[in-house]
């Protein structure tokens, strides 16, 4: 490869009898250093992009894995709290089971239901009385 390199220099210097722009002449060896500084800077930046690149990907393979983490913790979470309502639900279908269960939860949402009414209509009222 550096074999065609200097061959190509050669053959640009033979044939390099063109004034380069503001009347000066520049030989190839100068303007070889100067494409070899280009590269090297080029190379260089190259590289400094290539090393964020990666610092970046492995940022990014920490945050996936420690998200895969709290995922799989928050399944096993799910696993156990869908153990817990079975359970609960088996002892709700035990208790509306019997008539008389029923009749107690009945007797039991009601009161609720009329405890709630009248706190919100002593509210709405004394809303009402101080404006």
């Amino acid at each position: 490869m550096s074999y065609r390199r200097e061959h190509r220099a050669s053959k640009a210097s033979l044939f390099d009898e063109d004034l380069e722009e503001g009347g000066l002449r520049t030989s190839s060896s100068y303007s070889h250093d100067i494409s070899e500084h280009d590269n090297d800077k080029a190379v260089d930046s190259l590289q400094d992009r290539v090393l964020f690149l990666k610092r970046l990907t492995g940022d990014i393979h920490e945050e996936v894995e420690s998200h895969n983490r709290l995922l799989e913790k928050m399944g096993s979470n799910m696993d156990s709290s869908r153990g817990i309502m079975s359970g609960t639900m088996d002892r709700f279908k035990m208790v509306f089971e019997k008539k008389s269960n029923r009749r107690m939860c009945k007797l039991v949402g009601y009161f609720v239901l009329s405890f709630l009414m009248i706190y919100w209509l002593i509210r709405f009222l004394k809303y009402f009385m101080s404006t």
